[in-house]
C-alpha cells in the first residue's frame, strides 16, 4: 500500500531554499547524501480543484494562526508577496522562497482531512 507522499519543488537556488526549509521553517531534515535534505512535513492533505486551464500543482502549508504566523516568518526576513485575504474556506497569503518560488499559506476554516 502506498504509505507516504513526497513533494518536490523545482528550484533556481536549491541551496538557499534548503536552508530557508531547514533554517526559517526549521523542518525536521534527513541528508539523503552530498548535502541533499529532505524535510519531514507536517502532517499533509491534497485536494483536486478543477480548471479549464492548464493543468498545475501547487504547494500549500497550513497554520493554525495566520497573523501570528506571518509576524513570525516576516521577523525572520521572509518576504510575503500577497497580503492575508479571507476566502470561506479560510484565510491565505503567499511568500517567496529564497530561490524566487512561492509558496502558499493558509489558516483553514474547513474541518482538515489531518485529523482524520
Amino acid at each position: 500500500m502506498i504509505t507516504g507522499g513526497h513533494v518536490i519543488i523545482y528550484s533556481r537556488d536549491a541551496e538557499a531554499d534548503r536552508a530557508f526549509f531547514r533554517d526559517v521553517l526549521e523542518y525536521p531534515h534527513v541528508d539523503a547524501g552530498g548535502g541533499w535534505l529532505i524535510f519531514k512535513l507536517p502532517p499533509t492533505e491534497i485536494a483536486v480543484h478543477p480548471t479549464d486551464g492548464p493543468e498545475t500543482q501547487e504547494l500549500y502549508l497550513m497554520c493554525d494562526d495566520i497573523g501570528a504566523t506571518v509576524k513570525n516568518l516576516a521577523a525572520k526576513g521572509v518576504e510575503f508577496t500577497q497580503a492575508v485575504t479571507d476566502a470561506r474556506w479560510g484565510r491565505l497569503t503567499r511568500f517567496r522562497l529564497p530561490g524566487g518560488g512561492e509558496v502558499g499559506m493558509y489558516e483553514p476554516r474547513h474541518e482538515r482531512a489531518t485529523e482524520l
